[in-house]
């Protein structure tokens, strides 16, 4: 699997902006398809905030249209979330993901995916 590690998070007042990042190591994948942001809320389920193709597509759940931006840097294998006007709903456990091919040893690829070990965003005044 492939290692994957979140930073950028932390407490900031409502409007304000976090950055958070998802550096991925390891080489598992030989290619990278899909990197997505998933968050979990307290007492609720991870549900999906954003997502990005290897060509720069992206797709946003509805309440991060407008404010919240993904991008992913190829070359480094490194997913951003860029997230500004921050309210307290956004309060949660942030996630990424990765989907992508690894070599199954036989001369063809497999899929698979991998997640970080989540961090945490507090919205509150």
């Amino acid at each position: 699997q492939e290692h994957l590690v979140e930073s950028g998070g932390g407490l900031v007042q409502p409007g304000g902006s976090l950055r958070l990042s998802c550096q991925a190591s390891g080489n598992f994948f030989s290619i990278v398809h899909m990197m997505s942001w998933f968050r979990q809320a307290p007492g609720k389920q991870r549900e999906f905030v954003a997502s990005i193709t290897r060509r720069g597509v992206a797709t946003y759940e509805t309440s991060a249209k407008g404010r919240f931006t993904i991008s992913r840097d190829n070359v480094k294998n490194t997913l951003y979330l860029q997230m500004n006007n921050l309210q307290s709903e956004d309060t949660a456990i942030y996630y990424c993901r990765v989907e992508g091919d690894y070599p199954d040893g036989e001369g063809g690829v497999e899929s698979a995916d991998s997640w970080g070990q989540g961090i945490r965003v507090t919205v509150s005044a």
